[in-house]
């Protein structure tokens, strides 16, 4: 069983940052992949970023360049690094990851942005 545990979250104004973080109890390069969701009020879960035991990354359209996804290797740790956030950022976000086909949620971290 691999563990995920999200943090990082909180309350931040219009135009502000965060950092998200992730740390898997796995090496990440045994596994296959993480990433981020994010689960809005009333909305579906939707996939934000990812990043590949070998570096690959892929956005969702709708981060327009505002989000980044990154890795600590030594601490098995991704981060997601949110700029210029807007009122439509608001949600739970949760990483996950991907090892051999098998999916591991985190807990998932709030993220609200007021205005």
């Amino acid at each position: 069983q691999v563990q995920v545990v999200e943090s990082g979250g909180g309350l931040v104004q219009v135009g502000g940052s965060l950092r998200l973080s992730c740390a898997a109890s796995e090496s990440i390069f045994s596994v296959d992949a993480m990433g981020w969701y994010r689960q809005a009020p009333g909305k579906q879960r939707e996939f934000f970023a990812a990043m590949t035991s070998g570096g690959r990354t892929t956005y969702a359209d709708s981060t327009k360049g505002r989000f980044t996804i990154s890795r600590d290797n030594a601490k098995n740790t991704v981060y997601l690094q949110m700029n210029s956030l807007l009122p439509e950022d608001t949600a739970v976000y949760y990483c996950y990851t991907n090892m051999g086909g098998r999916i591991y949620w985190g807990q998932g971290t709030q993220v609200t942005v007021s205005s």
